[in-house]
């Protein structure tokens, strides 16, 4: 969730007053570190991944799962062992998340730019798995699972906990507080103030997926909740309302970070990398459920973009601008608004807003104009988290003011300067995509991003296109089924007049429109006037020295994407929504039960352990670190090689 500083943290009225101070000490810290580094250069490729756990608790007898609210004890766990353990091949790092039923788990070393060392991937997180199932009980599980299908419904955590609108820190009529992570008190505290800021509870609104028996118009009575009748005039018909940070927060997800080379290829990184974001949010949909209900979206960043919104009315255009500066377009979770390298400059056609003298601070140091707006535009939110105790820092080698506003502006990329006194370069961070239930899948997303990095590098590939469709990509990809059912604007003439000298036989020509709408199966297979993503990485992979071993695995997870891509294998969210549908007790009226979601997650933990396959949403793999049983291997094998005799997507 960003920035973990300890301290005693300060109320809004207090953080409001001391705003100003952290961001010109904020600027002051990023233009310290700017000017020191700004000219390094040949840092190697390292890189990692982040994964987000669910702590799981089964009933057996009752046939009813709950959210474990546990993760503080786990962690310190976790941390204890990782520490014994950090020097071995497979060290894992622990840290803590937003809800006290989540543990986020990393590489304990960044992997290195070899292509071997995509053969570890996957081991270590299988690593980390086993890790945190260590310290559970029998009937407990860790799920890379990204919506608990039944948060907030009644008692939905283990010790029971009950929500308190009228005294509790979200206000919320469904999620206690007990549910935030209680060892750390920076959660507490963003929750409070990101509601206080606003001037009113936090409103989410998710369209209901209607179904023969759904109630229409969809409308619940939440005064037995203990409703004052501001929840009521907040939910809208035929949609599900949530109304605290926790249903956002308390999601999983899927992110990796790169270090490029320099500054430069960072910012490089970061523009086309944002382009991917829709897609790939689309592609590793996993979230069709929420508080109970079958939505008709398939992933959760409406949700948790709705959940970190603190804007102020007069910020989001509901009143006239009066005690606040700005309008302010978007969440604080939500995805970038300008490009900044200087190819990505003539695309950024969408108004930016940015404060305009830190901007010309910023221009004044010897910061680009490109990245000066960027900056300038994250710095027009307030701090949310402030503690006494770094009030005053040194801003010659303290990033602590710098990172509290830059970490609370969580969009779908971001650009993430060295930290000082460190031998860590300039990075970027990949961040929209959900969490899947196996390793096997996250090792084939993260890899896969990877490796796109490679190719835009090597090939420089040019995938932008104005980034007002890019936002318009991004509303198309929290829709039911958008990787198979809906195009995406892409640009057409990806390959730069250095990519065509380099890769002969594609036969792509010029055309003047620069982007089109493609299906995600064209984005990533190719028609004929588009080359396709995964033809480049195919070439990419002949072209450098690679062993057979490696090149088995990366395959693996190449063809894992294919298939999503193509359709021929379902989204996690697909898989999700058949099974409820599919229910001998589903009713048909968007109702996802307590025996249902029993079902579903005694199922999902099996897929994630395994045991357990559906071929139409999974192909089992072979390597170092599967321990998919032998019988599951040989039978979805045949089932591939009957579907896919004639080689389509292998």
């Amino acid at each position: 969730m960003g920035l973990l500083t300890q301290g005693t943290p300060l109320s809004w009225e207090d953080t409001k007053k001391w705003a100003d101070h952290v961001r010109k000490h904020g600027i002051k810290q990023f233009v310290a570190q700017y000017k020191k580094l700004m000219s390094r250069k040949k840092d190697v490729l390292y890189w990692g991944d982040e994964i987000e756990y669910q702590l799981i608790k089964f009933d057996h007898i009752n046939r009813k799962v709950y959210v474990a609210l546990k993760a503080q004890d786990v962690l310190r766990r976790l941390k204890e062992n990782s520490e014994k353990n950090s020097n071995t091949p497979e060290t894992t790092s622990w840290h803590p998340e937003y809800a006290s039923y989540q543990v986020e788990g990393t590489p304990g070393k960044p992997y290195g730019g070899l292509m071997a060392h995509f053969n570890t991937v996957e081991a270590n997180m299988s690593q980390r798995r086993k890790e945190i199932q260590d310290q559970l009980e029998e009937d407990e599980a860790p799920l890379s699972l990204t919506v608990f299908p039944r948060l907030g419904c009644g008692t939905f955590t283990w010790p029971i906990a009950k929500a308190n609108p009228v005294n509790g820190i979200s206000r919320s009529l469904f999620f206690p507080d007990e549910a935030i992570n209680q060892g750390h008190v920076r959660f507490k505290t963003v929750t409070r103030n990101c509601r206080v800021r606003r001037t009113e509870k936090i409103l989410i609104n998710i369209p209901i997926y209607k179904d023969i028996n759904t109630q229409s118009p969809f409308i619940e009575d939440f005064s037995i909740l203990g409703d004052d009748g501001t929840s009521a005039a907040a939910a809208k018909p035929d949609h599900i309302y949530m109304d605290c940070m926790g249903f956002g927060m308390g999601n999983c997800c899927l992110q990796v970070t790169f270090q490029a080379s320099c500054l430069d290829e960072a910012k490089v990184l970061y523009d086309q990398l944002a382009v991917m974001c829709p897609i790939m949010l689309a592609l590793s949909a996993s979230s069709p459920v929420y508080r109970g209900y079958l939505s008709d979206n398939d992933t959760r960043w409406p949700v948790i973009s709705g959940a970190c919104d603190d804007r102020t009315k007069e910020e989001r255009g509901v009143e006239p601008l009066k005690e606040n500066q700005y309008r302010i377009a978007k969440s604080r979770y939500d995805s970038i608004d300008s490009f900044i390298s200087t190819l990505g400059e003539q695309y950024n056609d969408i108004h930016l807003t940015f404060n305009q003298e830190i901007f010309e601070e910023l221009i004044a140091q010897g910061v680009d104009d490109l990245l000066a707006r960027h900056i300038a535009h994250i710095f027009i939110r307030d701090p949310i988290s402030l503690f006494v105790e770094h009030l005053d820092e040194d801003d010659e080698n303290d990033t602590d003011h710098f990172e509290n506003i830059q970490s609370t502006n969580w969009q779908t990329m971001r650009f993430k300067p060295p930290p000082p006194n460190s031998n860590i370069g300039w990075r970027v961070e990949f961040r929209p995509m959900e969490a899947q239930l196996t390793d096997f899948e996250s090792a084939a997303f993260s890899v896969f991003i990877l490796l796109l990095t490679r190719v835009i590098l090597s090939y420089q590939l040019n995938f932008l296109i104005p980034i007002s469709k890019v936002d318009e990509n991004m509303k198309t990809a929290y829709k039911r089924d958008a990787v198979i059912s809906d195009k995406f604007f892409f640009r057409k003439n990806i390959l730069t007049e250095y990519c065509k000298n380099t890769l002969n036989g594609f036969g792509i020509t010029d055309t003047n429109q620069e982007y089109e709408l493609m299906t995600i199966n064209e984005i990533f297979h190719g028609k004929e006037d588009f080359p396709g993503l995964l033809p480049l990485i195919d070439s990419y992979i002949d072209s450098i020295d690679i062993d057979v071993d490696t090149k088995c695995t990366v395959t693996q997870y190449v063809r894992l994407i294919s298939l999503r891509a193509s359709g021929h294998l379902q989204t996690t969210a697909k898989w999700i929504r058949n099974f409820v549908l599919n229910h001998p007790e589903y009713k048909q009226d968007s109702v996802v039960s307590d025996s249902i979601n029993y079902d579903l997650l005694c199922q999902m933990t099996q897929i994630s352990r395994g045991e357990l396959y559906d071929p139409k949403h999974l192909f089992p793999h072979v390597s170092k670190s599967s321990n998919m049983i032998p019988e599951a291997v040989c039978q979805a094998e045949a089932f591939l090689d009957q579907k896919f005799s004639c080689g389509q997507c292998r």
